[in-house]
């Protein structure tokens, strides 16, 4: 196991009934911005319930953060909240709200241009912001990490800056959610596993059955939440399992990839699909091109999650490959570029971002703009 420091500052409140919470944890006085996506909050019952519990508050509302928050929005929310003096954000919505907040809140001081802010990679100067989640995927709710866009140059970045102060997550809101959206959260959460345990194998067996214990429960409960949400229990395992997946409690102490991300915010950055739609494309993509160094783990992945004890290690290897891309299929969701209708070029133009950057990723930093053209050919 490599030295670590772990430190995680967000207060997580769950439950049914917990967004009336809100206001014990914002401090008393505070000029609050509450930031939206689109209008399924006032279908759901939560824009009216974060209404309720703001009562006491001045606040200004700020909508249209889109999927794949964009900085040409964030720019009008930030010259919004520096015209209303605010000193408290709260996202109500899924990631892309809680990432496009993330840049809201560092934008508040700053005098320059956000898109700046982005390609520094980090900034912790901010203002306190807080979330109440509704859509579990991207564990943005207690990390301090965001994706964000540029719809000027169709690129996209990560971008890290302060953890929220506090997040609310009430399995309830998920109930009505569309099927496309609980099986692009799942596959989110899955991917997100995998990038900090399909590594080196030994390092940690802690962390290895913590990240296991995700999978399997992700894999249990997947049919019967994407074909029927308003299950409680499930809804609520969904909720953690999303959470715990990038909040970096599996990370401590081990070697990460995130290749697969990285990667796959090019097919967003190039074609808008669905962030976690890229990864199941992705990722079964990377591990047919990176078997060899990946086998151990690939072994170990298929023994212990898919029960796979027969055949050599690649065989092995090839069937877990094989019965996760299936999962993924199962979710109705793309494995193949094909089946997003992504051609050769694309995979040349990614291969010419890479190189141009000098891109060096995955756990040995040694995805270059060569090797993810392997991969994307691989992912055919």
């Amino acid at each position: 196991m490599e030295n670590f420091i772990f430190q995680n500052p967000t207060k997580l409140i769950f439950g049914k009934g917990m967004i009336a919470q809100l206001a014990k944890e914002i401090p008393a006085g505070k000029r609050v911005m509450v930031t939206f996506g689109g209008g399924s909050v006032k279908k759901n019952g939560v824009y009216d319930q974060v209404k309720k519990a703001l009562a006491g508050f001045e606040v200004t509302e700020f909508w249209g953060i889109e999927s794949n928050p964009k900085v040409e929005t964030l720019r009008e929310a930030i010259r919004l909240g520096k015209e209303k003096n605010i000193d408290f954000l709260l996202a109500v919505g899924g990631g892309s709200v809680i990432d496009g907040t993330k840049l809201i809140s560092a934008g508040l001081l700053y005098e320059g241009d956000a898109w700046e802010l982005v390609r520094k990679g980090m900034c912790t100067e901010t203002v306190p912001l807080a979330a109440v989640l509704t859509i579990p995927a991207t564990g943005s709710e207690m990390n301090n990490g965001a994706v964000i866009s540029r719809k000027e140059t169709a690129e996209k970045f990560a971008f890290y800056s302060n953890n929220p102060v506090f997040s609310i997550l009430d399995p309830t809101v998920t109930f009505s959610l569309p099927k496309w959206q609980v099986a692009c959260g799942i596959a989110d959460t899955f991917v997100h596993v995998m990038e900090q345990y399909m590594t080196a194998p030994g390092q940690s067996r802690l962390m290895d059955r913590w990240a296991e214990g995700i999978l399997l429960s992700l894999i249990e409960i997947a049919p019967e939440i994407v074909e029927k949400q308003d299950n409680y229990e499930r809804m609520a395992d969904f909720m953690l399992c999303a959470t715990m997946g990038l909040n970096h409690f599996i990370g401590m102490g081990v070697r990460e990839d995130w290749a697969t991300h990285l990667i796959g915010h090019e097919l967003t950055a190039l074609h808008g699909l669905t962030h976690g739609a890229t990864l199941t494309i992705v990722m079964p993509g990377l591990w047919r091109t990176l078997k060899e160094k990946k086998m151990a783990k690939l072994v170990q992945y298929g023994e212990r999650v898919w029960g796979i004890t027969a055949g050599t290690d690649g065989q092995r290897a090839d069937e877990a490959i094989a019965r996760t891309e299936a999962f993924f299929r199962s979710l109705g969701l793309p494995t193949r570029l094909a089946d997003a209708q992504i051609g050769d070029d694309t995979i040349r133009e990614i291969e010419r971002r890479f190189n141009e950057r000098n891109a060096a990723f995955g756990e040995d930093r040694d995805v270059t703009g060569t090797v993810a053209r392997r991969i994307l050919e691989n992912c055919k």
